[in-house]
C-alpha cells in the first residue's frame, strides 16, 4: 500500500493519456452508476475487443487445458514439499 496515496497525481487524460493508469472520479460520477458501483474500469482488454481473430474453440480448449494441468502440478509441488 503506498503511504502517500493522497498526493498520487491524476495520470489519466481523455485526449492525451486514455490508457492513463490513475484517475479520479467525481462523487456525481460514482452516484450516477448503476447500482452505486465502485467497480470502475475505463481501460480496456485490447485482446477481447477483436474477436474475429480468436483461436478455434479446439485450440483455446487445448490452452486451458494445459494451464490447469500446470497448475495442478505446481499445487502437487507445493503439497509434496509439505
Amino acid at each position: 500500500m503506498q503511504k502517500n496515496g493522497h498526493e498520487r497525481k491524476e495520470l489519466w487524460n481523455e485526449q492525451n493519456n486514455p490508457e492513463g493508469r490513475w484517475r479520479k472520479f467525481s462523487f456525481d460520477q460514482i452516484i450516477a452508476r448503476d447500482k452505486t458501483s465502485l467497480d470502475i474500469f475505463w481501460l480496456k482488454d485490447k485482446s477481447l475487443a477483436d474477436l474475429d481473430n480468436l483461436p478455434e474453440p479446439d485450440e483455446l480448449a487445448l490452452e486451458i487445458i494445459d494451464n490447469l494441468e500446470a497448475g495442478l502440478n505446481s499445487f502437487r509441488e507445493i503439497a509434496a514439499a509439505l
